[in-house]
C-alpha cells in the first residue's frame, strides 16, 4: 500500500514539474513577443536587444532566430540554466544577475561576449565555471560576487589566472600586482623564471671556484617554502653565498662603450711629442 501511494506521488510530481515548465514557456514567448512589439521589429534580423528582466521567468524560449542579437537583459528573474542560448554569437552583453542559476553550461557558444554578469545565483563549481569561460577571449567584464563558489580562498586571483584577457572582476578593477600574485600561486614555473631574472642583493658575481660555499639540504623546509616549486630549497650558513649562487642565476647582459681616458684631446693629437695610441674599448658584463 504504501510502495503504490510512494509511485503516485512521484507521478504526480513528475507531472506537476512538467506543467510548471510548459506554462513557463508559454510566458517567455509572450514576453518576447511584447518586446518585438515595443520595439516594432518585424523581423527576426533586426532584433539586436531584448530586455526582459523581472518577468518571474523560470525558463526562456529559444532565443537562436535572434542571430544579430548583441545585448540581453535577463536580470531578477527565476531562471536556473541558460540552455536557451545556442547561437547567439553576436551576443555582446549578457546580465544575467539576480536569478537562481546553478549551471552555466552552454556559455561557451559565446565567443563575442564582453561583459557578462551572473552575481546573485547559485554557483558552486568554480572549475565547471572556468572551463566554460576560459575559451572566452573577448570577455573584458565579469561579475561573479554573492555566488557560493565566490567563498572560495583563492577566488579572485583564480579567475584572474584563467581570464588573463579579464580587466574588471566583480567591479573592481584588476590591478598588476594580483597579476604578479596570481603567477607566483598558480603558475611555478613562470615565477621561478622571473625569481632568477630579478634584481637582489648587489654582490661581486665574477666567479671564483676556489670560492668556499657552504651548503646543506633543508630537511625540513621552512615555513615561508609555501610554493616550493618555484624557490630553491637550498639552504646556505652565510647569507651571502645564498645571494652569489642566485646572482650567478641571472641572464647575462654585455654591452661595450670607448674608454675615453685612452681617446687622445685636440692638443694632444698635434703634439709632435705625443705618441699616437689606438683608443681601447671596454667590456662590460652585468648580471
Amino acid at each position: 500500500m504504501s510502495r503504490n501511494r510512494k509511485s503516485s506521488s512521484l507521478v504526480f510530481s513528475s507531472t506537476k514539474v512538467r506543467k510548471v515548465s510548459e506554462n513557463a514557456l508559454p510566458s517567455s514567448l509572450k514576453a518576447v513577443e511584447e518586446q518585438l512589439k515595443i520595439c516594432g521589429h518585424k523581423r527576426d534580423l533586426d532584433v539586436l536587444e531584448l530586455f526582459l528582466s523581472k518577468k518571474e521567468l523560470t525558463e526562456v524560449v529559444d532565443l537562436s532566430r535572434f542571430k544579430k542579437l548583441r545585448y540581453l537583459w535577463l536580470h531578477h528573474n527565476k531562471l536556473h540554466g541558460i540552455s536557451f542560448l545556442t547561437r547567439n554569437y553576436c551576443l555582446t552583453e549578457l546580465y544575467l544577475n539576480n536569478n537562481a542559476i546553478f549551471e552555466i553550461e552552454g556559455l561557451h557558444n559565446l565567443p563575442s561576449l564582453n561583459i557578462l554578469l551572473l552575481h546573485h545565483n547559485e554557483l558552486t563549481n568554480i572549475d565547471a565555471t572556468m572551463k566554460e569561460l576560459k575559451g572566452m577571449q573577448n570577455l573584458r567584464s565579469l561579475s561573479l560576487y554573492q555566488n557560493p563558489l565566490s567563498q572560495y580562498n583563492l577566488y579572485r586571483l583564480y579567475i584572474i589566472y584563467h581570464l588573463p584577457g579579464l580587466e574588471l572582476l566583480d567591479r573592481k578593477q584588476i590591478t598588476e600586482k594580483e597579476r604578479r600574485s596570481m603567477i607566483t600561486i598558480f603558475n611555478h614555473k613562470k615565477a621561478h623564471v622571473t625569481q632568477s631574472v630579478a634584481f637582489g642583493k648587489r654582490v661581486d658575481a665574477s666567479w671564483n671556484p676556489k670560492l668556499p660555499i657552504k651548503q646543506k639540504r633543508a630537511k625540513n623546509p621552512p615555513s615561508d617554502f609555501a610554493f616550493g616549486d618555484n624557490v630553491d630549497k637550498t639552504v646556505f650558513d652565510d647569507p651571502e653565498d645564498a645571494v652569489f649562487v642566485r646572482s650567478t642565476k641571472r641572464s647575462l647582459m654585455t654591452f661595450t662603450c670607448m674608454n675615453w681616458n685612452t681617446v687622445l684631446t685636440r692638443s694632444e693629437k698635434y703634439d709632435p711629442e705625443k705618441k699616437s695610441s689606438v683608443a681601447e674599448m671596454l667590456l662590460i658584463s652585468l648580471r
